[in-house]
Parts: structure tokens; C-alpha cells; sequence
């Protein structure tokens, strides 16, 4: 470790990036890399990929994204003690700062290296900086395996829960509020709707050894006419993510099954967007053996990460890097010096030990 991983995570931080705005961002990191002699450097537009060619037996693939959701009173870095506070500073600057270390003095590792920073993955799955990578570049993503810098505080987070949402309307009949006794009214219809998803209890199901927590919720309510007409459909949004022993297809049909419970002829159920869930991936080999030899805790991601955009591509991954994954996003974002210290040196691990 050559730097002040605080320090140099503060210096990120300092480099606003919110999805869709990472140019300066991206301009700084690339210019870091490739002022380096021992990786070669492509940008797909605003994606950079370093790679070592030392001819290893296995390519690892170190990844992580360079945005940052929109700030909220912490656009700058604020260092107190052995704290960054920050936007971004959890999710996942520290994860960045940790890497660009390990790509600037790790020069011989065991495996080959791919380092991935890749653009917009705080909004909308289809603007995702590795959507653009594979389709432009696909060669540039080939590996055996993957970690992702999400936040973890350090620790091993196995594959992810898969994430859908439907929009589900019921139908009912207009009238005038004088004389609603002649209609039937959509709104009141969603109450069944919703005690039904409340009601609801979820799997827990284990996954090769990890508990995933499944979750079924009512996310946005739209309906109406005007006031003084019984509104004949209402909308409910419903958000399920999934445990990683259901493909996608599955899941649907599970929320169909149990919406349907309630449904009448007419009502819809229509599917708004999905993305699969991920196997954890642990019995890799170069996991196995990590796991062994460093002690790593490991648990399972419930939220939903790009490690399904690896397990796609059929190469398995894991989540690992600093910052406490509960305070991303808020106001309050921060992550500590022990923890980037922790993440740099598990992965130091990774990169030197065969």
C-alpha cells in the first residue's frame, strides 16, 4: 500500500461523479492508469479496463462502478479521525481508491487482472456501463472469475437476490361519487391487493450455505379519474426480489400465482423490468482457497448487484470491498480507515497467494 487509503478515497470522493456526470471522474482514473507501464488501458466510452498479459493460468476480474447516486448535504469529503463521510464514500469510492492502489503497486500477481471501472450503475439496468462494454467490447470481460467492490465492509457477499417489478392494475366500473352504488370502484378493488402482499411471508431459503431473505413489496399506488367520478382501474407496483435458486421466469410466476389469489377477469399482471439473480459462487476454487487461507466471513447479498451480469457471462463472482452497505445512499454515507485497510489487504491475498 502506497497511499492513504482515507485519504485517497476523500480525493474521489472530492471528484463529483452522480450517474451520467463520471467524465472528470473517469478522465482522473484513466489518467492514473495509464501513466502506468505494466497494464495495457482501453475507455468505451466512459468505461476503462486495465489488464495485465503475464500469460497466468487464470484471469481475475477486479470491478467496480464510478458513479454515485445524487448527493444529499454530503457532496464533499469530510475526514474526522479514522471516518470519511461522503456521498459515495461506502458506494464505492473506497472500493476504487482500494483498487487503483492494488493496480498501481500490485505489478506481478498470480493471475492475470482485469481491473473493470465501468459507468452508470446507480440507475436503470439498461444504461449500465458493462451493458456497453459487452456489446462493444466482450473481449475485454473474459475471466474465470469476478469481485465486485460493492460494499461489504470487507467480507465476502455471495452472489445476489434477483429484482422484478410488475405493475399490476385491477378494473372496475366508472360512475358519478352521487350515485357510486351504479359503479365499481378500482381503488378500493387494490385493498385486497395489498392486504394480500402484506400478508405474504417470504422464503428464507440457503443457497449453497447462505441465507437469502426474499421480499414482496407494494412500491407505488396510481389511480383516479377526477373527484367526483368512481375511478374504474387502479395501479399497484410490486417489487419482488428473489433468492438465487429461482431464475427469473420462476419468480414471475410466483407473484402471478399469488396475486392471482385475488385478481378477478380483466385485471393485469404486467412485468415493468427484471433482473436474474446470482449463485454465490464460493466453490470456486480461488474462492475456496481465498476463504481458507484469510478466515473471510462470508453471507449472503440480498440486494441486487452486478455480479448477475458476470454469472450471465458464466463467469462466477463475489462481492467484497469496504464501507458498511446499510448507510449507501443516505445522508449519513461514510466508511473508516479499517475498513479499507481490511478490503486491501484480502485482496493483496488474492492477487499474490496461489
Amino acid at each position: 500500500m502506497t497511499a492513504d487509503l482515507l485519504v485517497a478515497t476523500a480525493d474521489l470522493v472530492d471528484i463529483a461523479s452522480v450517474s451520467r456526470a463520471e467524465q472528470a471522474l473517469v478522465g482522473h482514473l484513466e489518467e492514473r492508469l495509464r501513466a502506468l507501464g505494466h497494464l495495457e488501458v482501453a475507455r468505451v466510452g466512459d468505461n476503462l479496463v486495465a489488464r495485465t498479459d503475464l500469460g497466468r493460468s487464470q484471469r481475475v476480474v477486479l470491478g467496480g462502478h464510478t458513479d454515485t447516486v445524487p448527493p444529499d448535504g454530503n457532496a464533499a469529503a469530510v475526514i474526522d479521525g479514522d471516518t470519511l463521510s461522503g456521498v459515495g464514500s461506502a458506494d464505492m469510492k473506497g472500493g476504487l481508491a482500494v483498487m487503483m492502489d492494488l493496480a498501481e503497486t500490485v505489478v506481478d500477481p498470480v493471475v492475470d487482472v482485469t481491473w473493470v471501472l465501468y459507468a452508470r450503475e446507480e440507475i436503470e439496468i439498461r444504461h449500465n456501463g458493462l451493458r456497453e462494454l459487452a456489446a462493444a467490447r466482450p473481449d475485454l470481460l473474459r475471466a474465470d472469475f469476478a469481485v465486485l467492490g460493492e460494499p461489504t465492509d470487507g467480507v465476502i457477499e455471495g452472489g445476489c437476490q434477483g429484482t422484478l417489478r410488475v405493475d399490476v392494475t385491477v378494473r372496475g366500473a366508472r360512475a358519478h361519487t352521487a350515485r357510486a352504488w351504479m359503479g365499481t370502484n378500482a381503488i378500493h378493488r387494490l385493498g385486497a391487493v395489498l392486504d394480500l402482499i402484506g400478508a405474504v411471508e417470504c422464503r428464507r431459503p440457503v443457497v449453497e450455505g447462505l441465507e437469502y431473505r426474499e421480499a414482496l413489496q407494494a412500491v407505488a399506488v396510481t389511480g383516479g379519474v377526477a373527484g367526483n367520478v368512481v375511478p374504474d382501474a387502479a395501479t399497484v407496483t410490486v417489487a419482488h426480489r428473489f433468492a438465487p435458486d429461482r431464475s427469473v421466469d420462476e419468480a414471475l410466476s410466483w407473484v402471478q400465482e399469488r396475486l392471482g389469489e385475488v385478481l378477478a377477469e380483466g385485471d393485469t399482471v404486467e412485468l415493468v423490468e427484471a433482473a436474474p439473480a446470482a449463485r454465490p459462487g464460493l466453490d470456486h476454487p480461488l474462492v475456496a482457497d481465498w476463504i481458507r487461507r484469510t478466515g473471510l466471513a462470508t453471507r449472503a447479498k440480498l440486494g441486487w448487484t452486478d455480479v448477475a451480469f458476470f454469472s450471465e457471462q458464466g463467469v462466477p463472482a463475489v462481492n467484497l470491498g469496504p464501507g458498511d452497505p446499510t448507510v449507501a445512499h443516505t445522508a449519513t454515507e461514510h466508511v473508516t480507515r479499517a475498513s479499507l485497510e481490511r478490503t486491501h489487504a484480502v485482496l493483496v491475498d488474492l492477487l499474490t497467494h496461489s
